[in-house]
């Protein structure tokens, strides 16, 4: 078994809403889908430096968060990001100073990986509570798609699980 050089990175805080889409989106992929051994999926939660051995020998990282923007709630934003430190220093959502930190570290120790991109989704709510709201579920599904999309692209063998029927 090789070890994975592709990481999917959901984060932030399952207990403000919204807040917590990108770990929602990892939690989706995990239980729909089973994938070749190249790719790790890490709820990253609120974490920050906990998370550096994490990008240990990757070369693709696809991070998944809620971000702060103008645009309505759900809008999906796509970035590649070329100096990936330096991008998470605005501050887009509080728990973003810890993966700043992380990847700075990164870069310090040369194990940051080539191709970090990012998946934000414009919060809708960011309440207290466990439920996503309507508008950021359908993105969450949204980016689920587009994740199984650049996963296929790097090579990785995508299955779909069974799904259990209720009785």
């Amino acid at each position: 078994m090789s070890e994975p050089t592709i990481l999917v990175l959901g984060v932030g805080n399952i207990l403000l809403g919204d807040e917590g889409a990108g770990v929602k989106v990892v939690d989706l992929l995990e239980e729909r889908y089973r994938f070749s051994d190249q790719v790790e999926f890490v709820d990253g939660g609120t974490a920050g430096l906990e998370l550096l051995s994490c990008l240990d020998d990757k070369q693709h990282v696809i991070i998944i968060d809620a971000i702060l923007g103008a645009e309505p709630p759900g809008t999906i934003k796509k970035m590649v990001l070329d100096n990936a430190p330096a991008f998470f220093q605005n501050r887009i959502s509080p728990h973003q100073l810890g993966l700043a930190e992380m990847l700075s570290c990164a870069a310090m120790t040369d194990s940051l990986p080539d191709h970090i991109s990012l998946y934000g989704i414009i919060p809708e709510s960011l309440e207290t509570g466990l439920e996503l709201t309507q508008t950021v579920a359908a993105a969450v599904e949204k980016i689920s798609r587009q994740v199984l999309d650049d996963l296929q692209i790097l090579g990785v063998e995508i299955a779909k699980r069974q799904q259990r029927v209720s009785a």
